[in-house]
């Protein structure tokens, strides 16, 4: 999704939209979070953990969800409003005209991508989720996998058997902005680097998997 489908990530606007309308005094974190990504980049701590590390500073290590919804639903509003590529809208009005089944597969949060998901009428909707040990709160861990990489592949073909969907009776289409989503790209049928950056540009090219650009 994100890159992808927007012009830029989802996940940091998130948290700030949802840190200025619960906790406003949560934004004196927001110099610790570049600190938080170093982290990553020098491998002391994995993707998981730098989502885990972020909603705890911004949002905090629980909240209500009942309190949380209202705000994911308007972030929801602000990505169609300000935050979506109008030739990512095309294609997905093409594709659903070609009776294609809509899946968003993203290593973004299930929590405010389903809301994201909806209003753009995708049909299911594959993303890291949230532990949650009961309904009430919504929790900064996460539960299974980070929806990434590898893992993303893992999660779609868990996905298809859920659904009872064989692989090889389907015909899959797969769009990415990203290196990291090789492993999906090459279990697609057909493949597309959208808006590449320049690593999956150059291995699109490599693959001779068509490239297109929704700017």
């Amino acid at each position: 999704m994100d890159r992808t489908v927007t012009f830029t990530g989802t996940y940091s606007g998130f948290l700030i939209h949802i840190a200025c309308a619960l906790s406003p005094w949560r934004l004196i974190f927001l110099p610790f979070v570049p600190f938080v990504m170093l982290a990553y980049v020098v491998r002391l701590i994995d993707r998981a953990t730098v989502k885990e590390w972020n909603q705890r500073l911004m949002i905090g290590r629980k909240v209500r969800r009942d309190r949380l919804m209202p705000h994911v639903e308007s972030y929801a509003d602000k990505v169609m409003a300000t935050n979506i590529r109008g030739g990512a809208l095309a294609q997905i009005a093409r594709d659903r005209s070609e009776g294609c089944r809509l899946v968003l597969a993203t290593a973004s949060y299930r929590l405010y991508v389903e809301a994201i998901a909806r209003r753009l009428g995708f049909d299911a909707v594959i993303a890291t989720d949230h532990l949650s040990q009961d309904l009430t709160y919504v929790r900064a861990r996460i539960a299974g996998e980070n929806c990434y990489d590898e893992g993303k592949l893992r999660m779609i073909e868990a996905w298809m058997a859920q659904e009872g969907i064989a692989r090889a009776q389907a015909h899959i289409r797969a769009y990415s902005d990203h290196v990291s989503d090789a492993p999906m790209l090459d279990f697609a049928d057909e493949a597309f680097a959208a808006n590449p950056h320049v690593p999956l540009a150059t291995l699109a090219r490599k693959r001779g998997w068509t490239r297109v650009d929704w700017t």
